[in-house]
């Protein structure tokens, strides 16, 4: 199995998650808008992927939800850097993992 695809599989499947979690939970974007702003204190220094993760956190839910699991390549570069980090539980977190790896070594 190769091991990129199946990290970025698992990124999208935790992403997902998270998407749906937000419809349920708004404190988990609201912890992520303070995640963001306290990445871009750093002034102007401040690494690019937090003036994306900015942008995209000021759009509506809708916007947000679909961005979490779109597959461009924006998508893929930001969730490595995820303001989303610790919003589920490593038990969760594990599940999803299980699953995915389970799903892709079914696939041809």
């Amino acid at each position: 199995m190769d091991p990129h695809r199946l990290a970025k599989e698992r990124s999208i499947a935790y992403h997902g998650a998270i998407a749906e979690r937000l419809q349920r939970q708004p404190e988990v974007l609201a912890n992520a808008r303070q995640r963001v702003q306290t990445w871009l204190s750093a002034g102007p220094e401040a690494p690019f992927y937090a003036r994306r993760w900015a942008e995209i956190l000021a759009g509506d839910l809708p916007s947000i939800t679909g961005f979490l699991t779109e597959r461009s390549e924006l998508a893929e570069e930001l969730r490595q850097s995820s303001p989303f980090a610790g919003a589920l539980n490593p038990q969760e977190r594990w599940i999803l993992w299980r699953e995915t790896r389970e799903r892709l070594e079914r696939q041809p």
